[in-house]
């Protein structure tokens, strides 16, 4: 999130001339609230309670929020609010971020560098913690993908639960293409790193004994520059 936010949380009078914790709670939420990428989907913004032994001076002005640069992903946060008045405060309110979002669930578990099927899983309707783009709804988002680790029945999956299925590996003979617009040159070689497609891997010639760096192109295929 950006640059400091003025919100329209006006001072809330009382007698003892103290900011109403609410208010402050409230400028947080708001805060967030306005940051959401996605406008349509239905989000559960909560500030953590304050100390309500809390006594900071009610403020002349409106409250200011501002994000202390932690991501939203993860479902929570720390947002700065302050007082820019003549008697200037900020507290810093813990804010979670929860989304109501379809997502597929595992239905048996799973071990690590697993590849998840259709039969693996199932969708669910779900309150999460975090933003709706971390949560995987479409079984297309599957394919080429396997786990990180290890996971239990009822998981609901994350982008962050799956890697690039490892196209090239370390000893593995492949074959090297060299093209340009007029020509395209092929050769084999050994892989001395192993990668997942569009990630760079080193190979030797077995020809030359040249070794090259190129890119992982599909399984057993890297295209290096000529």
């Amino acid at each position: 999130m950006g640059a400091v936010a003025a919100l329209a949380f006006a001072a809330h009078a009382n007698a003892g001339g103290v900011q109403n914790i609410d208010s402050i709670r409230g400028a947080a939420e708001e805060f967030v609230r306005s940051s959401l990428p996605e406008k349509s989907t239905k989000h559960f913004v909560t500030a953590g309670n304050l100390d309500p032994r809390l006594r900071l001076d009610e403020c002349a002005s409106p409250l200011e929020a501002f994000s202390q640069g932690t991501a939203m992903n993860t479902g929570r946060m720390t947002i700065g609010v302050r007082c820019p008045s003549a008697n200037p405060w900020t507290i810093y309110v813990p804010v979670t971020i929860e989304v109501e979002v379809s997502v597929l669930v595992l239905r048996r578990p799973l071990s690590r560098r697993s590849r998840v099927e259709l039969a693996d899983v199932e969708p669910q309707v779900r309150r999460l913690p975090g933003l709706a783009s971390v949560f995987i709804n479409d079984v297309g988002s599957l394919q080429g993908h396997r786990l990180k680790r290890s996971l239990p029945v009822g998981t609901a999956l994350t982008v962050e639960m799956l890697q690039p299925d490892v196209l090239v590996r370390r000893g593995q003979q492949v074959t090297l293409i060299a093209a340009n617009s007029s020509v395209q040159i092929r050769a084999q070689g050994q892989a001395l790193t192993e990668g997942a497609v569009t990630e760079r891997v080193r190979v030797q010639n077995v020809s030359s004994l040249k070794v090259v760096e190129g890119v992982v192109e599909s399984d057993g295929v890297v295209r290096v520059g000529l």
